[in-house]
């Protein structure tokens, strides 16, 4: 089996890492957009981008800047692009080259044009088989895996046979894994702590203490469940890893780009001068917009996405947001 994966950011750049430190002998091709990378990757060892303490070791990597090549040279394809670039980036593509190929969801944010998870894209735009299709979930840092600390991930796939190949191929020993069959509830779950995150960072920035937070995040947590028992309703563990263990992770570390960016916010900064300082992709603050937009459909109660949405994309004073926030939760 050969192994492709799609992506140049922080998360593919672990994914990369701890499939070229196992031993189980695949051919891992790996898509980067720029030349400029590839080059400095084969001669130092390291993305220069993103977490370049973690070394990879290039005499198992094939690295490609051409995406419908590197499709058609992979087996198992590991899609770990931002979700706000996935449909430019593939609308070019025949679909018929997908053909046959596993497709595996890295990614942990809304398709903004299709208002999709990457897993249903996958399904209803590419027209792959649902029995193709897995999903990576955390909890997990890429930060911490550059550092081969203990790490768990959540694979998810209707098709057990596809979810246990891809443990085979990550478990290792600072790689653990949990296996499930929610694919559309652990990425929801994905997306939808990434603006819960973002939400604690502003209350962070806003001077709020730990037992805000721990308010904060229980009731975050319960929207959770109640949207994606909404969207797709079989049984599921909400206090599980893939979902409890994700939004924790991304809520109170030090690694989170979504905490760091809505503590930015919290603190006065603008949307846009926060963006530019952090250089770097905050999921949530798509996802908040899209998972908003979504809601309408079904107008489950969620104040803290609301929340968000009035400080982020309504220009509401976060100070100001707040005052309704704190009423509406407990």
């Amino acid at each position: 089996m050969k192994i492709g994966v799609i992506g140049g950011g922080s998360w593919a750049t672990a994914i990369v890492k701890i499939l070229s430190d196992n031993k189980h002998n695949k051919t891992i091709n790996w898509w980067i957009r720029q030349s400029t990378t590839i080059d400095y990757i084969k001669k130092f060892k390291h993305n220069p981008n993103y977490i370049s303490s973690a070394y990879l070791d290039t005499d198992k990597i094939n690295l490609y800047n051409n995406l419908p090549e590197i499709i058609k040279n992979s087996d198992l394809i590991i899609v770990v692009i931002p979700a706000a670039f996935l449909y430019s980036e593939f609308k070019i593509i025949d679909k018929n080259i997908f053909e046959d190929k596993i497709i595996v969801s890295a990614i942990k944010g809304i398709i903004p044009e299709t208002g999709q998870i990457a897993g249903e894209y996958f399904e209803n735009e590419l027209k792959i088989n649902k029995n193709r299709i897995g999903v990576i979930t955390g909890p997990c840092h890429a930060e911490e895996v550059a550092l081969e600390k203990l790490s768990y991930l959540t694979v998810a796939s209707e098709n057990t046979e596809i979810a246990f190949q891809i443990e085979s191929l990550f478990i290792n020993h600072y790689i653990k894994i949990n296996v499930s069959d929610d694919i559309y509830g652990t990425e929801y779950s994905a997306v939808l702590k990434n603006i819960y995150a973002v939400a604690c960072g502003i209350c962070h920035g806003l001077g709020c203490g730990d037992n805000f937070q721990a308010v904060l995040i229980s009731n975050a947590i319960r929207e959770i469940k109640k949207f994606i028992d909404y969207v797709h309703p079989i049984k599921r563990d909400i206090n599980d890893s893939a979902y409890l263990g994700d939004l924790l992770v991304t809520a109170y570390s030090q690694f989170s780009r979504n905490r760091t960016f809505g503590n930015m916010i919290g603190k006065g900064y603008s949307v846009k001068s926060a963006q530019i300082e952090m250089n770097m992709i905050a999921e949530g603050f798509y996802a908040t917009k899209s998972i908003y937009e979504l809601n309408k459909l079904y107008s489950v109660n969620m104040p803290i996405l609301d929340f968000t949405y009035k400080i982020i994309y309504e220009n509401i004073q976060a100070s100001v947001a707040f005052l309704t926030l704190k009423e509406c939760i407990d």
